[in-house]
């Protein structure tokens, strides 16, 4: 089964912040898109994971730069409704022109990514499902144009907000995963434990996702919660290098990447505990080292 497992890039946002020395407005990767050297920085920072990818004889998804390109985000930014679905299909050509380009491109699969509306690590002012739909549709419909293979909704807090995306991907026709994030005691921000959001998000539309991820927690923060039957619907693990609590991450004016090795070693243990594990990345806090040795530990 291990062989079968996809692999993904790690925290994108906080590489370019902290690495690259790029400055993101509102953790908004997507105005790197409106200017050659935003691309170009762009193309860096993949291409070491496709070389990965390549190297290790794996299938790669390839994220749209896109977790903060809805409404809200972008009015905050200065771009209207039109501007942020033009950026999303955007988003998803040059992610195909990078999959074009690189080594083993057929083994390249492009997601498109929806983030939260809200902060990402606090579950205020939840939506109801059916507003929840009608908000991120639009950032739905523009991927589809794209067009992408699927989306996924990262760091989700709540059930209703990912209920919403699900029915605008299956309004769009599209495959989608449903990202939950976590808190150190392995619920998700707004209280609700991983089981429940997982099998309420299940019952709540005829087409269920495609499977369910968990993304920017540690792997020591929701180890504890993966055990019953909802263990088989999670097919990827997005995990922090960082054991800080969201919290202690949004105060930290340095980063935290952990130790590389011990990541590898604690996701790769997650990932080989789940039935159905498809697709393993990283998030705050990692690159393409910290996918190295989870590649390394998986073989």
């Amino acid at each position: 089964m291990t062989h079968d497992i996809l692999l993904t890039d790690g925290g994108l946002e906080t590489a370019l912040i902290f690495h690259e020395g790029v400055e993101l407005r509102d953790f908004a990767a997507f105005e790197l898109l409106e200017s050659d050297a935003g691309r170009a920085t762009l193309t860096r920072y993949w291409r070491p994971f496709f070389e990965l990818a390549a190297r290790t004889g794996r299938g790669f998804v390839l994220d749209t730069p896109t977790w903060r390109a809805s409404r809200d985000w972008g009015a905050r930014l200065g771009y209207d409704a039109e501007a942020i679905a033009r950026i999303n299909r955007d988003a998803a050509g040059f992610a195909a022109d990078l999959r074009r380009d690189a080594a083993g491109s057929s083994a390249i699969r492009i997601n498109g990514v929806v983030g939260p509306r809200g902060d990402g690590y606090v579950a205020d002012d939840t939506m109801t499902p059916a507003e929840a739909e009608a908000y991120h549709r639009h950032q739905v419909d523009a991927l589809a144009m794209g067009p992408v293979d699927g989306v996924t909704a990262v760091t989700m807090t709540n059930v209703p907000e990912a209920v919403g995306v699900l029915r605008a991907a299956n309004e769009a026709d599209l495959p989608v995963v449903i990202g939950f994030t976590v808190e150190t005691d392995g619920r998700l921000p707004s209280g609700t434990p991983l089981a429940d959001a997982i099998a309420e998000v299940d019952a709540a539309s005829p087409r269920a996702p495609d499977w369910f991820m968990v993304n920017c927690a540690h792997p020591e923060h929701f180890a504890h919660v993966l055990g019953g039957p909802h263990a088989a619907r999670i097919g990827a693990l997005r995990c922090n290098a960082s054991r800080l609590s969201h919290a202690e991450l949004d105060e930290a004016e340095t980063l935290d990447e952990g130790d590389p090795a011990e990541f590898g070693t604690l996701s790769a243990g997650l990932a080989l505990g789940l039935p159905n594990i498809r697709v393993l990345g990283g998030c705050y806090g990692t690159d393409h080292r910290h996918l190295a040795h989870l590649a390394d530990a998986l073989s």
